[in-house]
């Protein structure tokens, strides 16, 4: 049987391999998988699946959350989600949130974040990103 938490079916089967978890989250559209990613500086990061919360405004968390708000804005610059994101974790500038809780990992389009708590317990875990372009336009 499936270990299951508040993220849905938890699959173990693709630690350090970002894409093919990333693709195989896009395809079961539920759950998480642990330890997809690694960083020296930050360890291990679980792909959340999450959800679109308000899809009016684009509001969510996680991977579910970065399709509907940014896939159209990532495919622009020639990328697909799974090597996008995998690429801009693993080679991003990393800073710390004001509040230190979450990292921050940049290239010069893109924030992805990543959240280092889940209800009070570390996790760290793909919580949302950003179109650098457009909050730059918005200033």
């Amino acid at each position: 049987m499936s270990k299951k938490n508040d993220f849905g079916t938890i699959y173990t089967q693709f630690e350090n391999k970002p894409v093919q978890a990333i693709k195989f989250l896009m395809k079961k559209r539920e759950g998480e998988c642990i330890n997809a990613l690694y960083r020296n500086d930050i360890g291990y990061i679980d792909i959340v699946w999450g959800q679109v919360t308000d899809p009016v405004k684009h509001k969510g968390f996680g991977l579910a959350h970065i399709i509907d708000k940014h896939e159209a804005d990532i495919k622009k610059l020639g990328f697909d989600v799974a090597n996008f994101i995998a690429t801009v974790v693993q080679y991003g500038n990393l800073s710390l949130s004001k509040s230190k809780e979450e990292y921050l990992l940049e290239s010069e389009t893109f924030r992805v974040v990543i959240e280092s708590k889940y209800k009070g317990n570390k996790k760290n875990w793909i919580l949302t990103a950003f179109n650098l372009q457009q909050k730059k336009a918005k200033k």
